[in-house]
This record gives C-alpha cells, structure tokens and sequence, in this order.
C-alpha cells in the first residue's frame, strides 16, 4: 500500500475516484452523443470547446491566480503574527476567509450574467422582472458568508481556550 502511494502519490481511493468520474464523463457522452457537443454552424458555440476553454482558462489562468491570492492571505497572515509560527493553542484563521471567498467566487461566477445585467431585455420579457437587484443580493450573500465564517472563528476559538484543546496547521 505505501509502495503503491509513493509511486501513485496518493491514496488508491483517489485512484479508483478519479477513474470513476472519466466513466461518468464517458457515460455522459455516449448518453448524450458525441454530435450534440458540436456545432457545425458555428463552431464557436460548441460546447466541446466552451468546455475546453473553460479548462484551459482554468488551468492556465484562474488557478494560478488564485494559488496567488491564497499564498498573499497565508503571507499576510504570517505578517499579522510578526512571523512566528501561531502558539499550539491558536486557531487558523485561515480557512476561515478560504471557504467564504470561495463561496463568493462561486456565487459571482453563477450570477455574473445577471449581476453585469446581461440579456436584461429577454429577463424582462421572460420573468416581467428587471435584474437590478441582482448585484445588491450577491453582496449581501458574500457579506452574510463572511459574517458566519467569522461567527463560527469566533466560536472555535471560544472552545479552544475553554476547552483548551489545541489546533495545529492550518
């Protein structure tokens, strides 16, 4: 098992999962053909290459991008504490801003259309609805996945002075 995992470099599990998710992806071509992911007429709405750009952007782009947001946050948080490692009794703050920017980043992703106010003529004609509001209720939901990260910090780190169990890593 450890020879297979230092070869592999992780788990057998994660091995059978990612071979697991290339049959469903297989599945789901063969399901739904492979002509319907292209379009002959114009190729630029295929979704085999939106799909293949969304990789490439993602890969090439977004992924470095946010491995440096996330490497600022751990060298701002280092900054923060004057450079020490945190005392065996401290809770890692952060995780704690990860998953809400993440959340956010999401939310702003799935809304982006309606929040830059994209095909407002069709929304309105579909829903007799403008988007307006869509901008203000996404900050309000990144506000309020903030205000509950902090609410649940400020939880474990109340536990973890009363109980004094400490939290390493982060």
């Amino acid at each position: 098992m450890k020879r297979f995992a230092r070869f592999y470099g992780a788990n057998p599990l994660h091995l059978l999962a990612v071979l697991f998710s290339f049959a469903l992806a297989g599945y789901a071509v063969v399901v739904v053909g492979p002509d319907t992911l292209w379009n002959p007429d114009a190729w630029w709405k295929s979704i085999a290459v939106w799909f293949l750009g969304a990789v490439i952007a993602h890969d090439l782009v977004l992924f470095p991008l946010y491995a440096l947001a996330d490497r600022s946050l751990s060298a701002g948080l280092d900054a923060m504490r004057g450079r020490r490692r945190p005392r065996p009794r401290s809770v890692p703050a952060l995780n704690y801003i990860r998953i809400p920017a993440l959340a956010s980043g999401l939310t702003l992703l799935l809304f982006l259309p309606g929040i830059i106010e994209q095909g407002a003529d069709s929304y309105v004609a579909a829903t007799g609805l403008t988007q307006e509001p869509f901008q203000g209720r996404w900050l309000l939901l990144t506000a309020a996945f903030f205000a509950a990260s902090a609410v649940a910090y400020a939880v474990r780190l109340a536990l973890s002075r009363t109980t004094g169990d400490g939290v390493r890593g982060s």
